[in-house]
Parts: C-alpha cells; structure tokens; sequence
C-alpha cells in the first residue's frame, strides 16, 4: 500500500454539527480534511464517521493517526 500525502503535521479543529462525514485518508483531496473523490484509482478509500451531536474535534491532516479521522499526535513523530 502506498503511503497517504502529508497535508500538514498538526490537525485542523472544527466545530461539527451532526451528520456523516467522509474524512480523506489519501491526503489528495483539495477539499481537506474531507474526500472529493480524488483518489479514485487508488487503493485509498475515504473514512465514513458520524458525529451525533455538535462539537469542537481535531481532525488528522498528516494521515498517520492511529485514531482516524481524529488527531492522535502522529504527526510530531513525522
């Protein structure tokens, strides 16, 4: 499997409202953090989640958390 593109090496906060969201896992989507299909013809296939109630959340841009789609600090070991 290849390796994702490194968008950046720390996470962007949001605040989400509730619904599904498809987090890119390929790091080639220019809609970050979030899947535009941009992977097609790749092995990368975007990550469903769903928040059920509206928060604030740290989402991955560096592609290597252990935790998708959430930071889990991966991207200081990068």
């Amino acid at each position: 499997m290849s390796e994702p593109k490194i968008v950046d090496k720390k996470p962007v906060v949001l605040e989400l409202e509730p619904k599904t969201y498809y987090w890119c896992t390929c790091g080639a989507s220019t809609n970050q953090p979030y899947c535009n299909g941009a992977h097609k013809g790749t092995e990368f296939t975007p990550l469903a989640f769903e928040v059920t109630e509206t928060k604030k959340v740290a989402l991955c841009l560096c592609k290597h958390t252990g935790n998708a789609p959430f930071c889990d600090g991966a991207h200081t070991k990068l």
